[in-house]
Order: structure tokens, then sequence, then C-alpha cells
């Protein structure tokens, strides 16, 4: 049974990417938001096993949605996806709850590995 999530970025190309690394491994993506807001209306929509959700967005950052993500199911998986240089941010959402980060640009390994873990 493969595993269902929920891919959050603003950014197109980024959601692209990260589907495209997902679906090679057999992972499936029941849903796709391009911020905060949209991320967690589509949690409560699709139930996914797991979050990969962007920090950085507009209408509302992904440290806010994750922490209302949170409140729906303190359960959720969360990982974080983060550009270099927002250290200071990853640390914030891993004490918010996150159970890992991923960097961009993405290294389709270490994706597969953090989502792996955070599944347990």
């Amino acid at each position: 049974m493969s595993k269902k999530i929920l891919i959050v970025d603003d950014a197109a190309f980024m959601r692209m990417m990260i589907k495209d690394i997902l679906t090679k491994n057999d992972f499936e993506v029941v849903a796709e938001a391009q911020d905060g807001n949209e991320a967690v209306e589509k949690y409560k929509e699709s139930q996914p096993d797991l979050v990969t959700m962007d920090i950085t967005m507009p209408e509302k950052d992904g440290l806010a949605a994750l922490k209302e993500i949170l409140q729906v199911n303190p359960d959720a998986k969360v990982i974080m996806c983060s550009a270099m240089g927002q250290q200071a941010m990853v640390i914030d959402a891993i004490q918010a709850g996150a159970k890992d980060f991923i960097v961009k640009p993405f290294q389709a390994e270490r994706v597969i590995e953090a989502i792996q873990k955070a599944l347990g």
C-alpha cells in the first residue's frame, strides 16, 4: 500500500520536482498546495500520511501551517523544505513538531531517506 503525501510549496517547479521523486519511489501524491492556508485545507481533505512543507510562502508560511496541521492532527508527519541559509527557521520548525527537513535544491536520496525515517 503506497503512502499518501501532500506537497506544499509556492513554486510549481519545486512541487513538480518533489512529485517526480516521490512517484518514482512508489509514493502517492494525493494533493498539492501553494500556500499555508491551502496546505491546512488540503490536509483536512486528503488526510495524507505525510506532508512536505516549504517554509517561505505567501499568505501563511510553512511554520504557521505546520502548527495548524498539528492542531488538526497531533500525530501529523511533516517534513519541512528550506533553501540554504534558513537554519533558524528550520530549528523553529523542528521545535514546533516537524519530523525532519530537507534542503533545496533537493537530492532524491535525501528526500526519500527523510520520508522513510518520518514514516518509521
